[in-house]
């Protein structure tokens, strides 16, 4: 009980001020984390509940559930054929090659750990969290197209980033090496059960819906609530069936998304209200578990949380970017901020359930959470004053690749 009401106070203390907070570019996510090291169990024993526990892996679960469906129904086709193929550049080129440069740093310099296990740790930080940033997102003085780039890069690549990460795990918890009938039946369970899986179930229960929403037979706050009673059903059944029912809910917010147009601005009153509640608890509870997910640290970690947050990210969006046009100085802002965040922690936290016998298990998590603690801190207070600096460069030097029009897209900030 004491958890809870702890938990409870932190958040009506943080509304109380919230406005104030955000107009000093303090973000949400950096209180919540900072609160719960405060008030966690290895600093002042108000908040008990571990991130990592039995109750604490389904909440983040949940939360992945809802954040990749919500992403997904949200998202259109000219949000990624638009902006000069900005979004599918960082998507389909800069994200593979972030996770390979990530698998191989972490090859080199994680020398203890196996190259699927370094795997692992690169998929879990391979998505970006766009509200960790959110100065750069929702100022007007970056160009549309940059911030709807960034944005829309966040919305998908925690979903695109689950492949990946099932794969490594499956084969890094491999006795011994698939071969390729084994690697295929493998990613046909897990992929094409997982996909089938949400298209079906998110087509139709779009179009249920849709038909309950034109005959007002659904009140309004039970359309969002509907929403994510479909998300997490789908997630459920695809892993009763043996796929995986991450990449189900994701495909089925694409799907709900694209059969009904009620779907986008319902998850997104959803996700803009509830939804936050839930990802504040997990940033929360993340902070209160930090330090102890921190114990295997080595410097060896840390520098390649660094890294990550770096040249892992800024070399593979450099290499994206080639022939787009934009200046230097945009180019490192887009590699900049990437940060990691929520994807991040609910990944790990889900390596942690799906294979708890892992030998590099301490040092997956606690690369996860020096890369996210650095990250929420280091984005958080960054965001305004390189926002101004790029926007000042920008006014001595107009860049005409970054001020080209983009399609307005409300993703996740």
């Amino acid at each position: 009980m004491v958890s809870l009401a702890t938990l409870a106070a932190v958040l009506f203390l943080y509304s109380l001020v919230s406005a104030r907070l955000s107009a000093r570019a303090i973000t949400a996510p950096m209180v919540f984390v900072a609160a719960g090291l405060l008030l966690g169990p290895d600093v002042l024993g108000l908040f008990e509940f571990e991130l990592d526990s039995e109750s604490g892996l389904l909440l983040a679960e949940i939360a992945l559930v809802i954040v990749l469906f919500a992403d997904a129904a949200r998202i259109s086709p000219r949000a990624l054929g638009g902006n000069r193929n900005l979004p599918l550049r960082l998507l389909g080129i800069g994200m593979p090659l972030t996770i390979g440069l990530g698998v191989l740093v972490g090859a080199l310099l994680l020398g203890h750990i196996e190259f699927w296990e370094a795997a692992i740790i690169a998929a879990v930080l391979a998505p970006t969290d766009a509200a960790l940033g959110q100065t750069v997102i929702s100022s007007k003085r970056i160009p549309k197209r940059i911030r709807q780039a960034l944005n829309v890069e966040s919305g998908l690549n925690d979903g695109l980033s689950i492949p990946f990460l099932f794969l490594f795990v499956g084969l890094a918890a491999a006795e011994t090496e698939l071969d390729a009938t084994s690697w295929i039946t493998f990613a046909v369970q897990q992929v094409g059960i997982g996909a089938l899986v949400g298209v079906g179930i998110g087509l139709a229960g779009g179009s249920l819906l849709e038909r309950a929403m034109d005959k007002k037979l659904i009140k309004a706050p039970y359309q969002q609530l509907g929403l994510v009673g479909l998300a997490v059903a789908v997630w459920a059944i695809a892993d009763q069936l043996g796929g995986n029912g991450f990449i189900a809910a994701f495909t089925a917010g694409l799907a709900a998304g694209r059969i009904t147009p009620h779907t986008g601005e319902g998850i997104i009153d959803f996700t803009d209200d509830e939804g936050q509640l839930l990802n504040l608890i997990v940033f929360f509870t993340f902070g209160a578990t930090a330090i102890g997910l921190l114990e295997p640290l080595t410097w060896q970690i840390a520098v390649y949380g660094l890294l990550s947050l770096t040249l892992i990210r800024m070399i593979p969006v450099a290499i994206a970017t080639l022939g787009s046009g934009l200046r230097r100085s945009t180019v490192l802002l887009i590699g900049w901020f990437g940060p990691r965040g929520l994807a991040s922690i609910i990944l790990g936290l889900v390596v942690v359930s799906e294979e708890p016998e892992l030998p590099a298990l301490g040092t997956v998590v606690a690369t996860m959470t020096f890369t996210v603690l650095v990250s929420v801190f280091a984005h958080g207070f960054s965001a305004a004053p390189l926002s101004r600096v790029y926007a000042r460069s920008l006014e001595r030097d107009d860049g005409k690749a970054e001020m080209e029009a983009a399609p307005e897209v409300r993703i996740r900030t």
